[in-house]
């Protein structure tokens, strides 16, 4: 209801704002049919991103999905040992435990690994978990997960991940649901920040990039046609995988072999042979970054792998595929919102002498709070609910700085796709654990019993009402008296 409530108003906003805009009294804006195009564009988007459901299983088909055989490939390069460690714990802590684990040092060159590995093989081996641990010349994230899946040729379900992924209790057995359906080929999790409390940076990070899954992406899972899954927590068929893996590792771009995007890529792979969904009940924690540097590089390798995938996707995807006409229309909005902003700041200004009127200020701070519900569909229990509203409120910060810095470093990334290096943690990780904490230890939630910070959610929701996830282990009153539970 909040999000139809402030849609509205922005809607209304929009009619003054274009009323205003008038050359006289029986003309209208000249920009009437762009401003209705991308409202229409925004209702559908609202429409579509209400129809995720999340799947419900009969006892049959969960039976089915316990027999699968689930590995976690994971691949390693200059990560901080407290993010891997943090991680690795996490796979054993699950509802349904993961039934190989294969980790690959990618010819890490900042740290050493000794300690995390020595305790990973025996903690692994009393859970009863089958793992592999690799190091190898370094060759790319695409080459340690080739190897990590020649590791295990048994899985019917492979589950890619990042070395700094911590999942939720039960990540793997949410992310498992909508395998029960034949035709789903891929399914994304929703990836939310560990180090969400450090600085604004991460705040706003962690705001946009988790309406971003709950707004684009679950319209597009309503549909069966995610277009991107999220490095950190990701699942796919295993044949999909084995079958395209030659292609995988050998893509280029205008020459140039493609170091990043492997995401974007296998779920392009999913999408030829069928459904690619979301599960908003998987979730994972990730390091998000803490400094502009490492922000805005992260950035530029999206968006120039975005690019290349557009072309790909024009190229290889069928028209008859839903995802053809949603990635159609994603860049129709792009281009209408450019046109938008170009003609009221330089072209109403100087060539007709009008000044854009002050509504349209109201416009896309509406919009983006209206969206921005989705964020507090999250419960953390390592946050209280006042803390997720504050960042919720910081809304127009995330507007500012999409509409100015992140539109430069996009249409910079388009025209700079070529450069198709990695671009990040290549002197060492840019991220730590015990530094991005911004507080002092006994500040940190903390399992009992766990031997780092592990920050567990206790709801997700996309729609419904939200689902409460225990954490394992001990009861809540155990739990450091910083976290706690809603």
């Amino acid at each position: 209801m909040g999000i139809i409530v402030l849609l509205l108003a922005a809607a209304w906003t929009t009619h003054h704002a274009v009323a205003d805009f008038t050359t006289d009294t029986e003309t209208r804006s000249r920009l009437t049919v762009v401003w209705i195009s991308l409202f229409l564009v925004f209702l559908l988007q609202t429409f579509m991103y209400h129809l995720e459901r999340v799947p419900h299983l009969t006892e049959r088909a969960r039976r089915q999905l316990d027999s699968l055989h689930v590995s976690i490939l994971v691949p390693v390069y200059n990560e901080d040992p407290g993010y891997l460690r943090l991680g690795l714990e996490s796979f054993l802590r699950q509802t349904r435990m993961p039934d190989s684990v294969h980790i690959v040092d990618d010819g890490s060159t900042s740290s050493d690994y000794t300690d995390v590995r020595l305790w990973w093989e025996r903690a692994a081996a009393q859970a009863g978990v089958s793992t592999t641990w690799q190091r190898m010349p370094n060759g790319g994230k695409r080459h340690a997960q080739a190897h990590a899946v020649h590791a295990s040729p048994e899985a019917d379900i492979y589950l890619t991940c990042d070395s700094d992924s911590c999942f939720a209790p039960n990540a793997i057995e949410e992310i498992l649901v909508p395998f029960a359906r034949p035709r789903v080929m891929s399914v994304a999790g929703i990836v939310i920040a560990t180090n969400n409390r450090t600085n604004w940076l991460v705040r706003v990070t962690d705001l946009w990039f988790v309406v971003c899954q709950l707004v684009d992406r679950s319209g597009q899972s309503a549909v069966g046609a995610v277009m991107v899954n999220s490095g950190p927590i990701a699942a796919y068929r295993a044949e999909l995988i084995r079958d395209n893996l030659g292609s995988y590792l050998t893509e280029t771009f205008m020459g140039r072999p493609v170091m990043f995007s492997d995401d974007s890529l296998l779920t392009l792979y999913a999408q030829q042979r069928g459904l690619t969904v979301q599960q908003p009940r998987a979730i994972c924690f990730t390091a998000m970054p803490e400094k502009w540097s490492h922000f805005s590089r992260m950035y530029l390798r999206w968006m120039r792998g975005s690019t290349i995938r557009s072309v790909w996707r024009m190229r290889y995807l069928s028209p008859a595929r839903p995802a053809y006409w949603l990635h159609a229309m994603r860049w129709l909005q792009m281009i209408l919102t450019q046109m938008v902003t170009v003609w009221l700041l330089i072209v109403e200004p100087f060539v007709f002498g009008e000044a854009p009127p002050s509504t349209l200020l109201v416009i896309p701070f509406l919009i983006g709070y209206a969206q921005g519900l989705r964020y507090l569909s999250i419960i953390r229990s390592d946050e209280r609910i006042r803390q997720r509203a504050l960042t919720w409120l910081s809304m127009p910060v995330a507007i500012v700085l999409a509409w100015t810095l992140l539109r430069f470093l996009r249409w910079y990334g388009i025209l700079t796709c070529a450069k198709t290096g990695w671009g990040t943690r290549q002197s060492g990780a840019e991220v730590s654990l015990n530094a991005s904490a911004g507080e002092s230890p006994q500040d940190q939630p903390v399992l009992v019993g766990a031997r780092t910070p592990y920050p567990a959610p206790t709801a997700a929701s996309s729609g419904h009402q939200p689902l409460h996830i225990p954490a394992p282990g001990p009861q809540r009153d155990q739990l450091d008296p910083s976290s706690r539970s809603y």
